[in-house]
């Protein structure tokens, strides 16, 4: 269970996923998905945060953090960069983010 606040609101969520791990070059990689009650700022009902962080710095991330704007913002950070990002279902999701770590691996994105 999870419980987050939205405009002064308390929401409790169910836990979908959630993994972290260190590779062995101290690359954290977290992933987490909670189901959450569908509104304009998670139409789907899934909240989500997948990151790969490097010595501080996140290389690759993906979330739907409204930001305060009060509707849907599904996007990814590709280093210092925000881009949108198509939410399809949860297991695209990982599917992408898993595509973007063997980018990583193989020193695609650094």
């Amino acid at each position: 269970m999870f419980i987050y606040v939205v405009f002064n609101t308390l929401y409790v969520s169910e836990d979908i996923f959630s993994h972290k791990h260190v590779e062995e070059n101290g690359d954290i990689i977290e992933m987490h998905i909670w189901k959450v009650p569908k509104s304009s700022s998670c139409p789907e009902g899934v909240a989500y945060s997948l990151v790969c962080v490097r010595k501080g710095r996140r290389l690759i991330g993906y979330d739907n953090e409204n930001h305060g704007t009060g509707i849907s913002n599904h996007h990814k950070h590709v280093g210092e960069r925000i881009v949108p990002y198509a939410f399809v279902d949860e297991w695209k999701l990982v599917e992408d983010f898993s595509k973007e770590l063997d980018r990583i691996r193989r020193g695609v994105i650094r």
